[in-house]
């Protein structure tokens, strides 16, 4: 989409460096007032909303368009139907199925021998950065890059997401609030990428996880506070999320345990107390937010599921007792499996300091077979990869680990579909193919149900009636 004046050029940088655009509007002066306002900032359940202008956009596009393709899978069955029809108009599905009719003047676009599929759900990524296999290297360049570069990153990192196929993401954790203006870019039409719900930063104790340690005292800035999501104790806890829910989160997330990437702390090591967890949850859930908690280790993770946390995220150590629990409860496990084979240096060798490699190595040896047990006792599973650990645009690698642990690729393709649209909240709105919800369709060569690794051969991409992607070429 291209900008006419130097000022709407200026208030899509801005947009996408995270800064508030009311002032500019202002500046522009009375002869700009006849100009629609923007839409206010997205909460969790106005996520979903349709996306502004793109490609297909405008007063060409027609009213109705009808896909057809040799398959339908919708992502409720575990079975896919032959020469499916999904009709779309307002970008909203208005009919889907064999004999879905398709109304006179529809724009029909037959795929051929392609699978039709609700547009995949990320429920763990990370947007606005990405690591290479140098994590001293990573270090410097976080520190050389101001947030303008990052943010211009940001958007090749979301755009390679959706032409994978990925229309929503749960994007767990940023910096600078990169994460809240790539939301507001995307969902305003400025660039294209998922729809996303934002966290802002991860909250967690001084010296842990989400504190960024490792330096010396000083030497990166001053020590961090409930801005940057660290805090000590219930009552500051509760003003982390409000700060971050006023700043603009959809979501909230906490670090229960310690984490791999991480130089000042032990993987599997509890980090909040009962009542610190206790105190985040309840005012996240009363502020009508999910709560997601990163957790490696069973203390820490067993301490969330009891706080009534929404997911647990990784999961690699965690015992019966905080499986029957989230069993019992119906907590979330998002395994983010394919962060473990980067991470361990299966997939490309990474050269990190000697206490990150030992704790990658322990947590990869330990999540395969606790992810299985979660399996056997019939744990809530969503899709997830924490991507940035690997690279964007590679999400749907995960569905093959998935199937490679256990699940059928039916059920693997379900975790990204409705199970991820219910851990959002979303489930009126996304995860499959039905009427009245948006108009997320996707499309892969072949059969997925016979060869899952498909899926990272995505063909086709329309979000929210806007077609993106079509014959493998990008819009």
């Amino acid at each position: 989409m291209r900008m006419r004046s130097p000022v709407l050029r200026l208030a899509a940088w801005l947009c996408a460096c995270g800064v508030a655009l009311p002032l500019l509007a202002r500046a522009q002066g009375p002869a700009n007032r006849s100009a629609p306002a923007p839409p206010p900032p997205a909460a969790a359940g106005a996520a979903a909303g349709t996306a502004g202008p793109g490609p297909g956009a405008g007063a060409g596009t027609p009213a109705v368009v009808a896909l057809k393709a040799a398959r339908l899978f919708d992502g409720r069955s575990d079975r896919w139907v032959r020469n499916g029809v999904v009709v779309t108009a307002g970008g909203k599905i208005q009919a889907v199925g064999v004999g879905a009719a398709i109304p006179p003047g529809a724009q029909v676009i037959d795929l051929g021998d392609v699978t039709l599929l609700p547009g995949f759900i990320d429920c763990h990524t990370h947007l606005s950065f990405e690591a290479s296999d140098d994590y001293n290297r990573d270090a410097l360049n976080r520190l050389r890059r101001g947030v303008a570069e990052a943010a211009i990153r940001a958007t090749a990192n979301a755009r390679h997401t959706l032409m994978a196929g990925f229309t929503t993401v749960r994007d767990l954790g940023s910096a600078e609030f990169i994460d809240v203006g790539l939301r507001n870019a995307i969902r305003d039409g400025v660039i294209p990428g998922p729809r996303m719900l934002v966290a802002v930063h991860m909250l967690g104790a001084r010296g842990g996880h989400a504190d960024g340690g490792g330096w010396a005292f000083k030497r990166v800035g001053e020590e961090p506070g409930i801005d940057r999501g660290i805090a000590s104790g219930p009552e500051q806890f509760r003003d982390a999320v409000r700060f971050a829910v006023k700043y603009g989160a959809d979501v909230i997330k906490v670090g229960a345990t310690g984490g791999v990437l991480s130089l000042s702390d032990e993987v599997d090591t509890p980090q909040v107390t009962q009542a610190e967890m206790d105190a985040i949850v309840d005012e996240a859930h009363r502020l009508h937010k999910r709560a997601a908690a990163h957790a490696h280790g069973a203390t820490g993770a067993k301490e969330a599921i009891r706080a009534g946390i929404d997911s647990i995220e990784h999961g690699s150590f965690l015992d019966d007792e905080g499986l029957r629990l989230m069993k019992e409860r119906g907590t979330f496990l998002v395994p983010t499996l394919l962060a473990g084979e980067y991470a361990s240096g299966r997939v490309v060798p990474r050269h990190y300091p000697p206490e990150i490699a030992a704790k990658a190595a322990a947590a990869v040896a330990q999540r395969s077979a606790t992810f299985r047990h979660a399996l056997e006792l019939g744990v809530k599973i969503a899709f997830g990869t924490d991507s940035a650990v690997s690279p964007h645009g590679l999400n749907a690698k995960e569905f093959a680990l998935l199937v490679a642990h256990g699940m059928t690729p039916a059920a693997a393709l379900r975790t990204a579909m409705g199970a991820a649209a219910d851990l959002l909240g979303l489930a009126g709105q996304i995860g499959t193919l039905e009427a009245g919800k948006q108009a997320d369709v996707i499309a892969v060569p072949g059969d997925p149900l016979a060869d899952v690794t498909v899926t990272e051969r995505v063909s086709f991409v329309m979000k929210g009636g806007q077609i993106w992607k079509a014959g493998g070429v990008e819009k």
